[in-house]
């Protein structure tokens, strides 16, 4: 739990920013007793420092901001000091430390008085020496504080220790009114003054030893990041789950990019041009939405290959039977021109099978292909050539495999065609770089005989030089043809919520990309289209540097969403992909521009 949080994450090309979050940061649930569940919600939450407001009326402590608000059954007892009792007997979080902040605000020495008396009565709360219990609000004098049992601790409002204070080991935190140094309200950034003065402030506290703590401070994701940067040692929210699960996710969420893809700048010469279109290539970024690209390019400085280009569309991805699609039904959109259900791959809504379109430009005698950072049996890449109701059917999938039109496969997955007649069929190469001086008709790498590593893992440039060297077999067969390139680890990154991931296999599509974009500029007669299957994750980009080349990605999902994706086209006839349109369009555009003379 957040107790025990730190960010530590070994990337290849990514590292972690150097925001850090100590053993010690704590959660605040501030005024805690206001939660619908209170305690509860925000020990469960993972919150290990719990704010409770008490007064003491006729020889009761109840729990109440104000006089008005005491209810007759909302004693500390009841909503604190019991069910913590049955929180350590159940050893839930165990051996993690919790603060009870207890905020006084009745007369100080006769609530303290009865305050002690009620916590004897609880021995497994007083004798933990991971729980510290902290009085705030009113207090005896300082001078006094060693006059107190040991369980009982103190906070200092001042940002300085005094020089004649000293009872100072009896001082848990020092707790600073945050209204007193700004008047941020979470939103943007803090101003330059009113930085210098926090910063200067929390370098005070620091001198002391204690934990930090600032109350009446502003409570949003903007807010909880500033604090951490600048080191505040427990942060007060009245949003403990949120606050916990935002801190928690760092990790996977804030990177500093130490890569980058050269960015290429296309000659434009047949760009938009009502000319023949001779090469279609293809490329998928599945999961690629509009903020992954976004992040990217900020990454990137400010610039990728893709966003070079002028034609630039949107696609709409809802599939036959659901509002969010899945890269079965996405990707027989795209090699079909059919809406289907979710799982499907090559069939339409009743299970018939649909010729694709590397069955139907290799009757008009192209040469076809598919390259996937997936195993080649994976959903998209099989959208190309399989014929299955459903996409868990690898045994069958990978028979269409064998008995495809295709003339050039790269994928992982190679387990799947043990004692099979794939090497009857494909000449199978032992590495993408024997690709290019091939002569066979028909040929396939299997990468990895599972599932092939992401960029982070180690898989270098491998999707780059598959398209590099598969254009290059795919052009000295003096034929026209159709190639399928997907970078499919943008969505596995996108499902698990890791930003690191996203950018740095979202660079390494630009990379495939920019072999593409060159080999139109030598070919002119090539149409490259860039799209996304769906957007995974609902990513966004809330805040980062561009000049550090600091990224934090956030997320609403671990799966698809229903956001419209973008489409990015180049050479002749790309015009024609502006606009807004469903996904099986792409399709039916390939064949228009195909049809032209």
């Amino acid at each position: 739990m957040l107790s025990n949080f730190k960010i530590s994450l070994s990337l290849l090309f990514l590292i972690v920013s150097n925001v850090s979050v100590s053993q010690n940061t704590y959660i605040h649930s501030h005024n805690d007793y206001k939660q619908d569940i209170p305690f509860w919600r925000a020990l469960t939450s993972g919150a290990n420092s719990i704010e409770i407001d008490v007064f003491l009326q006729q020889q009761n402590l109840y729990v109440a901001h104000s006089k008005q608000e005491i209810a007759p059954k909302r004693t500390i007892e009841s909503l604190y000091l019991k069910p913590l009792k049955v929180a350590l007997e159940m050893k839930h979080r165990e051996h993690q430390s919790l603060y009870l902040l207890i905020d006084i605000k009745s007369e100080a020495t006769t609530t303290l008085n009865k305050l002690i008396t009620v916590l004897k009565r609880y021995p497994s709360i007083i004798n933990n020496k991971n729980i510290k219990i902290i009085i705030s609000g009113n207090r005896p004098l300082a001078k006094d504080y060693s006059k107190y049992p040991d369980f009982i601790f103190f906070d200092w409002q001042k940002a300085e220790k005094p020089e004649s204070f000293i009872n100072w080991e009896k001082v848990a935190m020092i707790s600073l009114d945050f209204k007193a140094y700004s008047g941020w309200n979470g939103k943007g950034r803090l101003t330059h003054k009113d930085y210098n003065q926090v910063t200067t402030i929390i370098s005070k506290a620091k001198a002391t030893k204690k934990p930090l703590r600032f109350w009446g401070t502003p409570d949003s994701k903007s807010a909880w990041k500033v604090f951490l940067e600048l080191g505040v040692d427990i942060i007060n929210t009245d949003k403990p789950y949120e606050c916990v699960n935002y801190i928690e996710s760092f990790p996977n969420r804030l990177i500093t990019s130490t890569t980058s893809s050269e960015v290429y700048m296309p000659s434009f010469k047949s760009d938009q041009k009502q000319l023949p279109v001779k090469n279609i290539i293809f490329l998928i970024g599945d999961g690629n939405g509009l903020a992954q690209i976004s992040s990217a390019v900020l990454a990137n400085n400010g610039k990728l290959s893709l966003t070079q280009l002028k034609s630039i569309g949107l696609i709409k991805t809802q599939s036959a039977d659901d509002f969010i699609t899945d890269s079965a039904a996405g990707g027989t959109a795209f090699a079909t021109g059919v809406k289907t259900n979710n799982r499907a791959i090559g069939t339409n809504i009743n299970g018939e099978s649909i010729k694709n379109i590397t069955e139907i430009l290799h009757h008009r005698g192209f040469s076809t292909g598919c390259i996937t950072t997936d195993e080649i049996t994976g959903a998209t890449p099989a959208s190309f050539y399989a014929h299955q109701a459903d996409r868990s059917d690898v045994k069958n999938i990978s028979n269409d495999l064998i008995h495809s039109k295709l003339n050039l496969f790269v994928g992982g997955g190679g387990f799947h065609f043990k004692n099979t007649a794939l090497n009857q069929k494909f000449k199978l190469l032992s590495s993408i770089e024997n690709i290019n001086t091939n002569r066979e008709d028909k040929i396939g790498v299997l990468v990895s005989n599972e599932g092939i590593p992401s960029v982070i893992g180690g898989r270098g440039n491998m999707l780059a030089n598959a398209t590099k060297y598969g254009l290059q077999f795919l052009k000295q067969k003096k034929k026209p043809f159709f190639l399928m390139v997907e970078a499919a680890q943008i969505d596995s990154f996108g499902h698990s919520n890791n930003t690191a991931g996203i950018i740095s296999e979202t660079i390494d599509f630009d990379k495939a990309i920019t072999e593409a974009l060159k080999f139109a500029d030598k070919n002119p007669d090539t149409l490259v289209i860039i799209t996304a299957d769906h957007e995974t994750s609902g990513f966004s980009i809330p805040q980062g540097n561009l000049e550090n080349h600091v990224i934090e990605g956030d997320f609403t999902t671990h799966d698809h969403t229903g956001t419209m994706v973008p489409v990015f086209a180049y050479g002749p006839q790309s015009h024609l992909f502006s606009g807004v349109y469903e996904n099986t369009e792409i399709f039916h555009k390939i064949q228009e521009c195909l049809l032209k003379e």
